[in-house]
């Protein structure tokens, strides 16, 4: 499989990379779907993969819905998928808290219910969900009651932020105690016709600024999000494993970071010109952005996979 990086996958290479891997990892918004409508032909080649004996994977950084869930949405869309399929920050941050930093407290929660449901499966409990209004003068924020079982803070994705929440954080986060875990830093979420919005990174930002303190971030581009798959399916040849997305910053990099083949899908948020320049800069940590291939989207798959 030697050559030059970011070449484009068509053709018979297609199937030379394919035969390659046994293990496909796909990222979710801006690969199989923007928003609440699929890729055309995304499902197809999921089904078509699954049906060749690959294994597939959806490792995600939105932490906004359980595993659950998001099989839900898929198997609407028209995915054939299991729940144990899907990898979302939401389910690895509870599994990071409990297996890696062997967490017993009560968590104040700046995120959704879907977090707080997966947090609250592997036994963790929590308290913040849902909106914080301001009331009062600054002496009393900085004074805002805390409940004392609290000994962590996690920040994920939530439609109900705000400058009480941040406070409140900022407040457990004077404890330098207290641990302080992000579900991802993606600063922008696509949606259908080219439209964004801010994603979990901008919250994240402004905790940490108002804390002063850096919280350890559970998504890609980590690789813990690739040992949660490989601790569930029993292990993973990650020679033979190939990450498929469309952000260079952390779908990319993170295939980068655990030896996987990488493939930059141009259905999402960066572009072919984006992954040339840090091609071209000369600077080593900008490579790790660089992906192996690029496809216009992953429906250029079909032609193989239908033949």
């Amino acid at each position: 499989m030697a050559g030059s990086k970011c070449t484009r996958l068509n053709g018979a290479l297609i199937k030379q990379v394919l035969d390659s891997v046994d293990s496909v990892l796909f990222d979710c918004d801006g690969v199989i779907w923007r928003g609440d409508s699929a890729v055309p032909g995304a499902a197809e080649v999921i089904n078509l993969l699954k049906k060749h004996g690959k294994n597939v994977y959806f490792v995600t950084n939105n932490s906004s819905k359980t595993r659950k869930l998001y099989a839900q949405k898929m198997g609407r869309m028209g995915f054939n998928v299991e729940e144990e399929d899907v990898f979302g920050t939401a389910y690895c941050t509870a599994m990071y808290l409990k297996t890696v930093a062997n967490y017993k407290g009560k968590v104040y929660l700046i995120g959704s219910n879907a977090l707080k449901q997966e947090l609250e499966d592997v036994g963790i409990q929590q308290t913040g969900v849902g909106p914080d209004h301001i009331s009062g003068a600054p002496s009393d924020w900085a004074n805002v009651p805390l409940d004392p079982e609290v000994k962590a803070v996690v920040v994920g994705f939530d439609e109900h932020f705000s400058y009480m929440k941040v406070n409140r954080a900022m407040q457990y986060l004077n404890d330098p105690s207290c641990l302080f875990v992000a579900t991802n830093t993606d600063t922008r979420l696509p949606l259908e016709g080219g439209k964004a919005v801010p994603g979990t990174g901008s919250l994240v930002t402004a905790v940490e600024m108002a804390a002063q303190r850096q919280a350890q971030k559970v998504g890609k581009p980590n690789g813990f999000m690739v040992d949660c798959v490989a601790s569930q399916c029993g292990g993973l040849d990650r020679s033979r494993c190939m990450m498929v997305g469309d952000r260079l910053d952390t779908d990319i990099m993170l295939g980068t970071n655990c030896g996987l083949k990488t493939v930059l899908t141009l259905t999402g948020v960066n572009t072919l010109a984006d992954a040339q320049a840090h091609q071209g800069s000369g600077c080593p940590e900008r490579q790790k952005m660089v992906p192996d291939y690029y496809v216009e989207s992953i429906a250029d798959l079909l032609p193989f996979l239908q033949g």
